[in-house]
């Protein structure tokens, strides 16, 4: 009769038809992290253990199973067959449990939110950018909507309202999303055309298109005078103005040739990189102390709403 037996057998199959004990499941959490980093010491690393306490985990849960884990070399260790078999449903089960977690999170992030914002930051900073949150919350149905009024969030159901001004509404909470600059910009061959490019004196041969709504219902032509006075220019009263309801207006009639518009650094970036629009002055901007772009929230907060507004701040880092 052969003497020959299975190294693992004392405590192999007898031990396993059991439920499995919060022992093994640390085991089997050692595991893991070793059969994913396929290092004893990496895994030590990430599981604040020592190498020799990872190593004895493997060891006897190797024991435990009644089958070898891993083939052991000089420098490296490789998962056996089985090994692979056992990882491999590991990584399934915990894959599994990590899906049930986010689709119960994603409960409480999931349906409409209703966005508010000024046409101008919605159309030149907010739309382009918009495609990263829903890529990113799938579950959020995102609706948008502009204007120039103030907002009423319990007519419209709105929960955040994005806004450039210098007062915040009273009963509502306001988050500071970020600064602004103004400086002037036109078409390069306007700018060409009008002998603009550092002959800031030239300014009084040009067509200036003002955003009459910039901060309020009626702000006339508050940005340009507060821009001119600043840098001691007599600008006022100009004989050519063009004047919008909406920066962006500005900031396209600019593109096509009509003017020098007086544009918000955060909204033209992107055009003065592609060359689409010119500072013909240099960066000769005007930083608006009082005045910033805010995210308003309704008094009745949703974590939906709260997503939203950091990741706004995202964006703007």
């Amino acid at each position: 009769m052969s003497t020959n037996h299975n190294p693992f057998e004392q405590s192999g199959f007898i031990q396993w038809h059991k439920r499995l004990s919060s022992h093994q499941l640390s085991r089997l959490h050692t595991f893991e992290a070793v059969a994913r980093h396929r290092s004893f010491a990496l895994a030590s690393q990430e599981l604040a253990l020592t190498p020799s306490a990872v190593s004895h985990r493997i060891n006897t849960l190797e024991e435990e199973l009644g089958f070898k884990l891993f083939e052991r070399f000089h420098r490296r260790i490789e998962l056996t067959a089985d090994g692979e078999r056992i990882y491999w449903a590991l990584r399934k089960n915990l894959d599994d449990i990590n899906q049930e977690i986010l689709d119960i999170k994603n409960q409480e992030i999931s349906g409409e939110l209703t966005v508010y914002s000024r046409p101008s930051i919605a159309q030149c900073w907010l739309i382009p950018k918009i495609a990263g949150f829903t890529n990113q919350y799938p579950s959020i149905q995102l609706n948008l909507l502009t204007g120039n009024d103030d907002v009423n969030f319990r007519g419209y159901g709105i929960d955040v309202a994005i806004y450039y001004d210098d007062i915040t509404r009273p009963n509502l909470y306001c988050e500071d999303l970020m600064p602004e600059s103004i400086v002037p910009v036109c078409s390069p061959q306007y700018a060409k055309q009008h002998d603009l490019m550092d002959n800031i004196h030239q300014l009084k041969n040009c067509t200036l298109l003002h955003d009459r709504q910039a901060w309020s219902s009626n702000s006339d032509y508050d940005e340009w005078k507060a821009w001119s006075e600043h840098y001691q220019l007599s600008l006022f009263p100009h004989r050519r103005n063009l004047c919008f309801d909406r920066s962006d207006l500005a900031i396209v009639a600019a593109m096509n040739h009509a003017g020098v518009a007086m544009g918000r650094k955060q909204l033209v970036e992107k055009r003065i990189k592609r060359q689409e629009l010119v500072m013909p002055f240099g960066d000769i901007a005007l930083k608006c102390q009082q005045r910033h772009y805010f995210a308003m929230l309704n008094e009745k907060r949703n974590p939906k709403a709260d997503i939203f507004i950091q990741w706004l701040k995202q964006q703007v880092r």
